[in-house]
């Protein structure tokens, strides 16, 4: 039986949910093979979002880096120099 909740879906998720088997259903061959490709493509986007989140901290890292090497660049008036 499949069930609605609001928390983010994941591969685990598609592989173990289960279809009530009728006389006239569904393949359930059909259905699991279906339910792994899903699962497959979960799984990859969730590797690519891990890997832009990281990607993304690092270029947050740098810019806090350079900001505050040139924090006093901002400070200083023109006729400073």
């Amino acid at each position: 039986m499949i069930h609605a909740t609001a928390k983010r879906l994941l591969p685990y998720h598609v592989r173990a949910v289960v279809f009530d088997r009728r006389w006239r259903g569904l393949d359930p061959g059909q259905v699991r093979d279906h339910l792994d490709r899903v699962a497959d493509e979960l799984d990859r986007l969730s590797r690519e979002l891990t890997t832009a989140r990281f990607e993304t901290e690092r270029a947050r890292q740098v810019l806090r880096q350079w900001q505050s090497r040139h924090h006093a660049c901002r400070r200083r008036a023109p006729d400073d120099r």
